[in-house]
């Protein structure tokens, strides 16, 4: 199964355009200002939840643009990716349709930290995320810029200083009204482009600068903290002008891995795929960067930049001497250009070229667009609730760069769960949250509202407590299920395929279960396993998948009770690996899932709380404000000892009001009868 083929972006313009021109309605449930990879999978989730949802965003042709690499996945980041999928975003679907080299990195490591990822056509992604908006129910795209949010007096009832109530755009027009709002601003929001000595307002070349009055309402009138990080992208190579021949040659995977749970194949054919290459920097390129230094702004800026994908200047500095892995990625079959991963620069074009050619395979190369570098604003994620709301303001969402992340999955993962809680918010139903102990995504979140961030936040599966049991292969079901009957963010399509695989799979464990009999008669029937023959132990076909037998060996030798799951052969492989110690994860995750879950009230007092807590403490905890113990016993600070005495105090806070509460009706009763026996004694 593979999603169908997207109209032509030509359409999707002239579609777009009459939404926009005959925009009549000033009145949403939920507006989602940025088109990129949060602001896309947000009002895609929100519209699915059931709200009605306007995208805002400045340039229409842009929307779902690969703004940097033409790559999705990755180690952690393809678990996000599954992740997104299993509550039916939209990236996963998108990257099976436009990826053209597919592979599985960390194969040699256990699946639970298999990395998928893919090659991307930047004009088929684009496309086809653009087609999944057009067609999405109760979703409207509009192109413009958003002035300022429009901000009121808060709900009384509900925690919060102010409330969003919808935005006004920077060309004047009628005020835009909604319930709820997502800023997903990506590098915008205050950007400043930097390419040598040369600086320039803006978030991406050749893309209009963001409204100053939305980085003003901000932390003048919502009194938010923001920070400023910085990141960079490298220059595009002309492919013909690149020698490949010096270069080392990494083929695809020769069957290709869909991301998406719905698809059983890619659009491109395995032996469509395109390669990659791989070369490194040199003696020469080192001496380039270090002449370069003082033509250099960006890099000489005291602003944290990505730790994990830095550019080619941090890297000479910190590494002296090393030789830096440069990949030369294609970006479309029919692209002409190639984007040269690992080379992330922001020194002036000309001296770009003379870095570039000092690397052998690019000795004669030409840049078709120059490396640049962006500054932008953030806000402190601390400022935000599990469900990505900010505390002070009610109804305004943040997703993506602006809450301090890096990358594309990363932002796709905040971004749809924004969508989700923003459209639940307008409907007056509860927010929901995502456990570290259940996703990747739970993982995320967790760390940026409870411990913040000092650098450009990206996914890695260390980040991961219960990383065995959180795998890419079982994100479905980890995730679809819940995404339906709890969240309503899936659709009954996706919810059933994801009820006949859990189905099936729990079928096929029971069968293998059932095939239980002595080594000796396991050796008759397979006689090419290693087994000894000293044992005679009883052994089930669940124990022998975990002895290096696989599914399909067993299915040929039982076809009549487990041929009808040779489908699920990969997924049973690695169930059976990990069964046991996932099921020693799942006990040791519900006794943290009871205490870590336990609700923190946002009105404590934490100065006068009478307990034993540090100064230190108490300032972290009154700053944070974290929703839950687990929250708080993660925070950069929090000692043992103080999650302990906080621990005790919410306890026997809980049974003190539990008290309070069963003697209530008791003292109802009493007043009834002193009232009833007061009226008796008066005449009739």
């Amino acid at each position: 199964m593979l999603s169908k083929k997207p109209p032509l972006l030509q359409s999707f313009l002239s579609l777009v355009s009459r939404r926009v021109s005959h925009l009549a309605q000033q009145q949403y449930d939920v507006i989602v200002v940025g088109g990129g990879h949060a602001g896309t999978e947000a009002a895609a989730a929100a519209a699915r939840v059931g709200a009605e949802t306007l995208l805002v965003t400045q340039k229409i042709n842009t929307v779902g643009a690969l703004s940097c690499n033409p790559s999705l996945g990755g180690v952690g980041k393809g678990h996000l990716v599954k992740e997104v999928d299993a509550l039916d975003g939209l990236c996963g679907r998108a990257g099976d349709w436009a990826g053209i080299h597919f592979s599985i990195l960390n194969r040699s490591k256990g699946p639970a930290v298999w990395g998928p990822r893919a090659q991307l056509d930047r004009q088929r992604y684009r496309e086809f995320i653009q087609s999944e908006l057009l067609s999405t129910p109760g979703l409207t795209v509009l192109e413009g810029s958003v002035e300022e949010l429009l901000v009121t007096e808060p709900n009384p009832e509900e925690p919060g200083r102010h409330r969003v109530t919808g935005i006004r755009l920077a060309n004047g027009s009628h005020p835009i009204s909604a319930s709820s709002v997502v800023l997903t601003t990506g590098t915008f929001l205050s950007g400043s482009l930097f390419m040598g000595q040369t600086t320039s307002p803006g978030g991406r070349i050749g893309d209009a600068p963001s409204s100053a009055g939305l980085s003003h309402t901000l932390r003048e009138r919502l009194g938010l903290r923001i920070g400023r990080l910085r990141t960079g992208t490298p220059p595009r190579i002309v492919k013909d002008s690149v020698d490949l021949s010096l270069a080392d040659l990494h083929p695809p995977d020769s069957h290709p891995t869909p991301f998406s749970f719905l698809n059983t194949r890619t659009r491109c054919k395995p032996e469509e795929q395109l390669p990659c290459y791989l070369t490194r920097t040199n003696a020469g390129v080192e001496r380039v960067v270090r002449e370069s230094l003082h033509l250099n702004h960006h890099i000489q800026e005291d602003i944290k930049g990505p730790r994990y994908c830095p550019s080619i200047e941090s890297r000479v500095l910190r590494f002296p001497g090393r030789r830096h892995q440069v990949w030369l990625e294609p970006e479309g079959v029919t692209s002409d250009l190639l984007y040269p991963q690992g080379l992330s620069m922001t020194m002036p074009p000309d001296i770009q070229l003379r870095l570039i050619r000092e690397i052998p395979a690019m000795h004669r190369a030409e840049i078709h667009t120059p490396g640049y570098g962006v500054q932008y604003d953030f806000v402190c994620p601390t400022q935000l609730s599990p469900a990505l709301q900010v505390k002070s303001t009610q109804g305004l969402f943040l997703a993506g760069q602006i809450n301090g992340t890096t990358g594309y999955e990363e932002a796709a993962a905040q971004g749809l769960w924004a969508g989700v809680n923003a459209a639940r918010w307008a409907r007056a139903m509860p927010p929901v949250a995502l456990s570290r102990t259940e996703s990747y995504i739970g993982v995320l979140i967790d760390d940026l509202v409870s411990r913040g961030v000092t650098e450009p936040y990206r996914m890695f599966t260390s980040r991961a407590e219960f990383r065995t049991y959180l795998r890419p292969d079982n994100a479905d079901l980890r995730l679809t299920l819940k995404g339906f009957e709890e969240v309503g963010c899936v659709s009954s399509l996706r919810y059933q395929e994801a009820v006949r695989v859990r189905d099936s799979l729990q079928d096929a464990l029971a069968a293998l279960q059932a095939l239980a009999q002595s080594s000796s008669k396991w050796r008759k029937k397979l006689p090419d396993i290693r087994m000894s023959e000293n044992k005679c132990t009883i052994l089930s076909g669940v124990e022998l998948l975990q002895h290096n037998v696989s599914f399909e060996m067993l299915a040929s030798a039982f076809p009549e009770c487990l041929s009808p799951y040779i489908e699920f052969s990969q997924r049973l492989n690695i169930e059976a690996v990990y069964n046991l110690h996932c099921d020693k994860q799942k006990k040791e995750m519900e006794r943290i899932q009871k205490e870590e879950n336990m609700s923190l009230p946002q009105d404590i007092d934490y100065f006068s709380l009478p307990v034993s807590l540090s100064q230190e403490v108490r300032e972290i905890l009154d700053r944070v404000r974290p929703s839950t113990l687990g929250s708080a016993a993660r925070l950069h600070g929090i000692t043992p000892a103080a999650v302990v005495n906080l621990l005790g105090y919410v306890v026997h806070t809980g049974q003190r009001e539990r008290i309070r509460h069963r003697n209530q009706p008791d003292q109802k009763e009493e007043k009834e009868e002193e009232h009833s026996a007061r009226n008796a004694s008066l005449p009739q």
